[in-house]
C-alpha cells in the first residue's frame, strides 16, 4: 500500500510515520509539507519524495493520506484529497468549527473515500479491556464517568487561536469524549464548563473543567489541560473511572511504566512499556483501506466529539449549560 504523509506540523506525525514503517507491506511514497526546511528533513528520514506543492502530491498514485497539519488547515487538506480519491487519516481534531467538519464528511462521502479520525486511545489495551467488560455487563449499568487528559503546553501554533481553532480545552477534550461515546453507545445531550488559562502567560485556554449529561442521564466530569510543567517525569495523563451499579473501574492509559533516574536534562523519566497506541490506529486504518471497510473511528465520531469541546467554551463563555 503506498500512503502519503501531508505536513508535519503536528508532532503525532513522527510516531504515525514510524508506524508505517513498522509494516511490511507499506510504502511512504510521499511527503507534503509547506514548511521546506522541515519537509526535506522529514523525507530524508522516511526514505520518501518530498513535496513543497500540495497539487503535485496528490497527483502522485497512492492509496491514502496521513494529515497532520495545524487544526486550521484540516479541512483544506481533506477537501483536497477526498477530490483526488484519496482515503484520509486526519489528526483530531477533525476541524474548528462544526460547519466545517460537515462538509469534510461529505466531501469524502461523495468521493468514496475513508475519512477516520486520529484518536489513538481506542488502541490502548487496558482501555479495550474495559471496553470489553462494558460489553459483557460485568459493570452493570453506567452511571457515571470521570475523566482526565492533563498534559504539557506543546506552545508553537497549538497556542495561537487562528491556526489551532482553541486551546488545552479543544486538544484534550476530544479524546475523552470518544471514549465515553464508545463506551456508552450515548450521545452528550449537554455541556457546563470553566475555560481560563491559569498555568501560563498565554492568551489562549490552558485549562478546563467539563461536566457532561448524557441523553440517557448519565453523568460525566473531565479536566482538560496543559498543567505539565516541562521538567513533569512524562507527557501528561488519560484517565478514566466508570462508575457502573456492579462495579467501579478506573484506568490510566500509561500507568504502565518504569522510573527511569538520570543525570540527563530530567532528573525522573517515566518510560512507557504498554503497547503503541499509534501503532494500533496506523495498523487499522491500513487495514480498513484493505478491506475497504467502514473505518474503527469515523468522521462522525469526530463531528460529536468537536461539537462537544465546542460547546465548553460557549458554556464557559455564556456562564450556562449549552444543550446539544
Amino acid at each position: 500500500m503506498k500512503i502519503g504523509m501531508m505536513s508535519f506540523a503536528h508532532m503525532h506525525a513522527y510516531s504515525y510515520a514510524n508506524g508505517l514503517k513498522k509494516l511490511s507491506d507499506v510504502e511512504i511514497v510521499g511527503i507534503f509539507d509547506e514548511d521546506k526546511d522541515r519537509g526535506t528533513e522529514v523525507a530524508k528520514k522516511y526514505a520518501a519524495e518530498f513535496f513543497s506543492d500540495q497539487a503535485a502530491f496528490l497527483n502522485e498514485e497512492m492509496d491514502a493520506v496521513i494529515i497532520c497539519s495545524e487544526n486550521i488547515r484540516h479541512k483544506e487538506m481533506v477537501m483536497n484529497a477526498a477530490k483526488a480519491k484519496k482515503h484520509i487519516l486526519c489528526e483530531k481534531p477533525i476541524a474548528t468549527t462544526v460547519e466545517d467538519a460537515k462538509e469534510m464528511i461529505e466531501a469524502c462521502e461523495e468521493n468514496g473515500v475513508i475519512l477516520q479520525i486520529a484518536f489513538p486511545v481506542r488502541f490502548s489495551l487496558p482501555i479495550q479491556q474495559v471496553k470489553q467488560m462494558i460489553d459483557k455487563h460485568e459493570l452493570g449499568e453506567i452511571v457515571a464517568f470521570r475523566t482526565t487528559n492533563r498534559g504539557q503546553n506543546p506552545g508553537g501554533w497549538f497556542i495561537d487561536q487562528a491556526r489551532s481553532g482553541g486551546g488545552a480545552v479543544l486538544d484534550h477534550t476530544v479524546h475523552m469524549v470518544d471514549i465515553m461515546r464508545w463506551y456508552s453507545d450515548k450521545e452528550i445531550s449537554s455541556v457546563h464548563a470553566i475555560v481560563d488559562s491559569y498555568f501560563h502567560d498565554i492568551e489562549i485556554d490552558d485549562a478546563g473543567i467539563l461536566t457532561l449529561e448524557f441523553e440517557d442521564g448519565v453523568i460525566a466530569s473531565h479536566d482538560a489541560s496543559w498543567s505539565r510543567f516541562s521538567d513533569y517525569p512524562t507527557w501528561g495523563d488519560v484517565t478514566i473511572e466508570v462508575i457502573g451499579t456492579k462495579q467501579t473501574v478506573t484506568v490510566d492509559a500509561f500507568k504502565e511504566h518504569f522510573r527511569m533516574f538520570s543525570s540527563g536534562e530530567k532528573s525522573l523519566e517515566h518510560v512507557f512499556f504498554c503497547n503503541d497506541m499509534d501503532l494500533g490506529l496506523i495498523r487499522d486504518f491500513v487495514d480498513c483501506v484493505k478491506e475497504k471497510r467502514k473505518p474503527s473511528i469515523t468522521g462522525y465520531d469526530g463531528l460529536k466529539a468537536l461539537e462537544v469541546a465546542l460547546a465548553a467554551y460557549k458554556s464557559s463563555k455564556a456562564g450556562k449549560t449549552i444543550k446539544l
